[in-house]
């Protein structure tokens, strides 16, 4: 008797069960809708054509369109913040690079974002390298020269950057330091219009993407110096490193990689993660990022994160050091 009530209990709960479970919405499998994927820069800069060359790829593996929003503006504020504000669900996410994840925090007095709080590292895209240029008039021939000539004359040697916090920005200030010359900062908003400076002589050097100024060297229109990789790249060969033309230690690297806001469930990311990764391993992005001096990155999430922290730190340093004006 005992047994046959058990039986009965048991089999009337498995019953309750199955229809609790049955009344619940069935869980989407992700994705199933487009994704976007926030560029904090315009359109045909160096990090919205980047991350085509990325996204593309992830639009064919994870089988859904990947689009770009494009959205410029305060030092890539703009679209950091649209990515943080946006849910957390996998539809969002974006590139984030070393100016809005590690120099923004030290450059600005308080920022609408807190890269640790508000958003998760997904993958470590891509490394990009600065190049060093002078007119392609410049009596100065390389490194030696430009420091030479720096210090014969302080203050009077101007260098461009595309916009305040870059890499160009930091790089130089960085070369600054460590060669020990006063020269000037001008800040431009964006690439083409410092390079159109730098041609016509308004500046005497300028740092810039191997992916802008590439095509520019090729052609005799300006003239590379250096590079601010630790090793020369295979985009310019035959120029020098900056540690190899006597700035001994010197490498600034333009890195970038997606992340999303905090929040998003880990599956999520760790779906995302291994898609970038395998996006990196293709022919047609390593093609493609080799062609704009870019090479591939890859890796966990936790590796982007100590990249993120130890770049954080490392312009901190060298904001603080050059006494750089912190941005409202």
């Amino acid at each position: 008797m005992i047994h046959r009530m058990l039986s009965r209990s048991l089999a009337l709960l498995a019953s309750a069960a199955c229809l609790s479970a049955a009344s619940l919405p069935a869980q989407a499998a992700w994705p199933e809708k487009p994704i976007t994927f926030v560029v904090p820069s315009a359109a045909g800069g160096s990090p919205d054509v980047l991350s085509r060359l990325v996204t593309n790829e992830l639009s064919k593996s994870l089988g859904v369109p990947v689009v770009i929003d494009n959205r410029p503006g305060a030092a890539g504020n703009i679209g950091i913040l649209q990515i943080k504000s946006r849910p957390a669900d996998g539809y969002t996410i974006g590139y984030g690079n070393v100016n809005t994840l590690a120099v923004n925090r030290s450059l600005f007095k308080k920022l609408p974002y807190d890269v640790d709080r508000d958003l998760v590292p997904v993958a470590h895209a891509f490394d990009l390298y600065n190049v060093l240029i002078v007119p392609k008039d410049s009596p100065i021939q390389d490194v030696a020269g430009l420091i030479a000539t720096a210090r014969k004359a302080p203050g009077k040697l101007s260098f461009g950057a595309p916009g305040v916090g870059t890499t160009g920005h930091m790089g130089g200030e960085l070369f600054r330091s460590m060669a020990a010359i006063d020269v000037l900062f001008v800040p431009y908003n964006g690439g083409p219009a410092a390079l159109q400076d730098l041609m016509g002589g308004r500046i005497d050097y300028l740092f810039a993407n191997s992916s802008e100024v590439g095509p520019l060297v090729a052609a005799g229109k300006v003239r590379a110096l250096a590079v601010s990789s630790a090793k020369r790249i295979a985009l310019l060969p035959t120029v020098p490193t900056l540690d190899e033309s006597g700035v001994k230690g010197y490498e600034t690297v333009a890195w970038g990689g997606v992340v999303a806001p905090h929040g998003t469930p880990p599956e999520i990311v760790a779906k995302l993660n291994a898609a970038i990764n395998a996006a990196l391993a293709t022919p047609a992005v390593r093609e493609g990022l080799a062609k704009l001096g870019a090479v591939p990155a890859g890796g966990t999430p936790a590796d982007f994160q100590r990249t993120i922290d130890r770049e954080t730190k490392r312009w901190g340093e060298v904001i603080e050091r050059n006494k750089i004006e912190k941005l409202d």
